[in-house]
């Protein structure tokens, strides 16, 4: 369905999408969906592929814009069901959880995973629980996402950190409209936990520094 412009947008109709959330157990992945007020009161769960779908709507200056997201609610467990919930996803996030290195060393299944059934959709990668004093996956470590040539974004699920970036930047690739924006601030429900600004912005400087290192092609980090 096309967007309307800007001056537009009230006459624009609700336009949908669907978003699969992978990861490892554990990792945060329904704690992050559910940081969106309308994510526990839209809930649907399809039994027989395991899978809570959360409807999370998004204003933007092209009208209201939806992810049908589809969470795979600690069913990792039954590989056999993938394939189900990948059918017709037309963007997804990767998750890892930055205090437990293993899970970072996974993401590369999951990203074969997507790339069988649904190759080509925009992906972003996702490291959860930043604002934890325990990381293990230092921001110069992580390159994975450079070598797919996917986003990546570090992130707090309890502490609202980054939230809106991982979704904005799948919503601008699925529209093509660089100029999109947030209408009004997201609907969050109360953060839990606050992170260390200063320990913030000393992530984000390594994360532009090993950007900036040349990756060559077929090398693996993981």
């Amino acid at each position: 369905m096309p967007l309307t412009s800007p001056a537009h947008q009230a006459e624009a109709s609700r336009v949908e999408y669907k978003l699969v959330l992978v990861g490892d157990g554990g990792v945060g992945k329904t704690t992050f969906v559910k940081r969106h007020r309308s994510g526990d009161f839209e809930k649907r769960y399809i039994p027989t592929i395991g899978v809570e779908v959360r409807s999370l709507t998004f204003p933007t200056n092209y009208g209201e814009l939806t992810f049908n997201c589809w969470d795979t609610a600690g069913q990792e467990r039954f590989g056999h069901l993938r394939e189900g919930y990948y059918i017709g996803g037309e963007a997804a996030i990767i998750m890892f959880d930055v205090t437990t290195r293993v899970t970072y060393k996974n993401v590369l299944t999951w990203y074969k995973d997507l790339e069988r059934v649904c190759s080509g959709i925009p992906i972003v990668l996702c490291g959860n629980k930043v604002d934890c004093k325990t990381r293990e996956v230092l921001p110069n470590e992580i390159s994975f996402h450079r070598k797919r040539s996917i986003q990546y974004y570090d992130i707090s699920a309890k502490s609202h950190y980054n939230y809106e970036k991982p979704f904005w930047y799948l919503l601008y690739k699925l529209t093509g409209k660089a100029d999109l924006k947030f209408a009004k601030e997201i609907a969050l429900v109360p953060q839990e936990v606050a992170v260390d600004e200063a320990q913030m912005a000393q992530y984000n400087q390594q994360l532009e520094a090993a950007n900036a290192v040349f990756v060559p092609d077929g090398e693996d980090d993981l």
